[in-house]
């Protein structure tokens, strides 16, 4: 699971002497759930997954994945965790095939059960019929496919989706989603990182949405609809956003 306590992530600033990326954030991902993590550009969603995937260490507070500390134990959280953004960069010369095993032994997979997992990996994404195609030559579909397949075919229990559907077109954005329930499915414990609200309401069994670095709220959608009394939660995003701009004194 993913636990997050009190997360707080800032960097120096001239002006203002330090700017508060992520300020007091605090959640809990299970197993078998997908935790949609909503927000507008620069809400700080980013900053909170890259510190999970131990990208960035945390300035306090604290958070685990799979019972490991992201700070003090970044190895054994790297073990545990897959993660897939919009921008991961596939190698030109590489076949699907080989891009996909070559993370697997960089994982430390023997080979016997590499090879047993990603013939596995590669029906589920349906990849059979470009497994030799190179990063190149890919379509977009083609290398996001890689993508989620380079980081399950270690069968982590955690997932990090990080506004992965961003620039696809709506047929793999589908399909991406598509995947990502076949995953819950199995069990995994999914972060979902995105600022379409239509992705959420198909995917996501629990949301938070933040700003400024702080989470506004969290529930499940039925809960959010009712405590905003709005019918659909796009008007729950926005009515969220306004009542920010209003209180910061927003025109």
């Amino acid at each position: 699971m993913i636990v997050v306590e009190n997360l707080r992530k800032s960097y120096p600033d001239l002006e203002f002497d330090e700017v508060k990326a992520v300020d007091g954030v605090s959640f809990r991902c299970e197993p078998g759930q997908i935790f949609g993590l909503l927000g507008p550009n620069g809400a700080g969603k980013t900053t909170v997954l890259r510190t999970l995937a131990t990208l960035l260490k945390p300035t306090s507070g604290r958070a685990t994945i799979a019972g490991f500390d992201v700070e003090t134990q970044a190895e054994q959280v790297r073990r545990n965790i897959g993660f897939v953004s919009n921008n991961t960069s596939n190698y030109d010369r590489m076949s699907a095939r080989e891009m996909v095993e070559f993370f697997g032994r960089l994982h430390g997979m023997p080979e016997e059960a590499l090879q047993q997992r990603a013939q596995l990996v590669y029906q589920q994404l349906q990849m059979t019929e470009f497994l030799e195609v190179s990063g190149g030559k890919m379509s977009t579909g083609m290398k996001q496919k890689v993508s989620i397949a380079r980081a399950i075919i270690h069968n982590p229990p955690v997932l990090i989706f990080d506004e992965a559907t961003v620039g696809l077109d709506v047929l793999v954005g589908r399909s991406l989603q598509d995947t990502v329930l076949e995953l819950k499915e199995q069990g995994k414990c999914i972060l979902y990182s995105t600022h379409h609200m239509r992705e959420v309401e198909r995917v996501c069994d629990q949301i938070a949405i933040m700003h400024n670095g702080k989470i506004l709220c969290e529930g499940t959608q039925q809960q959010l609809r009712e405590k905003y009394m709005q019918d659909d939660l796009e008007d729950v995003f926005f009515e969220l956003m306004d009542q920010q701009s209003a209180a910061e004194g927003v025109v």
